[in-house]
């Protein structure tokens, strides 16, 4: 009876849980929460509703600290097999921390809670774990891009060095201008076309690289998301198809019970008469 009744009550716990009453309400206070932290870096707020900020940034931690115990007790040692609850438990060890001394920037770190948000949101999730499945295919890409980057900047210190040290001095200051350069930010009349008045063929080794490093490689990180993206797909599809074939075996497991039951009440009947 004791072991019905904690069973009872722990499932209990996990229904709320996981209600959607219960998510949503999560998701509100971490909105709310995200809106009050921006709030504190205006003066003229905090002057004016500082103290109930603050309140209201102490009951939000409260609140995420009463949620992952109520979720430790619902799920007990399965909670640690969750990644995303370990990531719940990170952010809200963080927040308990003093935020005094050599832990006082500990205090901009609590912005962070906002990223609880992705946890709760399953859309968010997927895009998340999307970007970690496409990681080891990026690591190929940044190789290779880092490698186009080096031997850009030791071309670009030796060819422009001289004229532009500023730019193009050393192989460090050579891979900031690049990397600006492939940000596309400021990059004709910032830096190419002055090069260009002193070295008029400069273009040859711009536009390449541009096309290298921009059109190219970079597009690669998106193509390489979003076929991580649809690669997930077939994986959801085909757990919801694994789902739903188990749930029709159960359906006729449950029918062919029924039908014995019905056959041995007959049965029973039978002999009564």
């Amino acid at each position: 009876m004791l072991r019905n009744f904690r069973s009872g009550h722990l499932g209990g716990v996990t229904r709320v849980v996981e209600s959607r009453a219960f998510v949503l309400t999560i998701t509100a206070v971490i909105v709310l929460n995200a809106i009050t932290l921006g709030l504190e870096t205006s003066a003229a707020v905090m002057a004016a509703i500082g103290p109930w900020l603050k309140l209201f940034d102490s009951a939000a931690l409260w609140i995420f600290t009463v949620e992952l115990t109520l979720k430790f007790v619902a799920y007990r040692g399965r909670f640690f097999r969750d990644g995303w609850n370990l990531f719940d438990l990170t952010i809200v060890t963080i927040a308990w921390l003093p935020a005094t001394g050599p832990l006082a920037v500990l205090r901009a770190l609590r912005i962070v809670r906002v990223l609880r948000l992705i946890s709760v949101v399953p859309q968010l999730r997927k895009v998340v774990g999307a970007l970690l499945h496409a990681l080891p295919g990026m690591g190929s890409i940044i190789a290779v891009l880092l490698l186009v980057f080096y031997i850009a900047s030791v071309m670009a210190t030796n060819l422009f060095g001289a004229n532009f040290p500023d730019w193009f001095g050393s192989i460090g200051t050579s891979m900031f201008s690049l990397f600006q350069i492939m940000t596309l930010e400021s990059w004709s009349m910032g830096i190419v076309r002055p090069v260009m008045e002193v070295h008029p063929n400069a273009w040859l080794f711009f536009v390449p690289f541009i096309v290298m490093t921009s059109f190219t490689v970079l597009n690669l990180f998106i193509a390489l998301i979003v076929n991580s993206m649809q690669a997930m797909q077939p994986d959801a599809l085909e757990t919801i198809h694994n789902e739903s074939v188990i749930a029709h075996d159960e359906r006729e497991a449950l029918s062919r019970q029924i039908d014995d039951l019905s056959t041995e009440i007959r049965a029973l009947r039978q002999r009564l008469d």
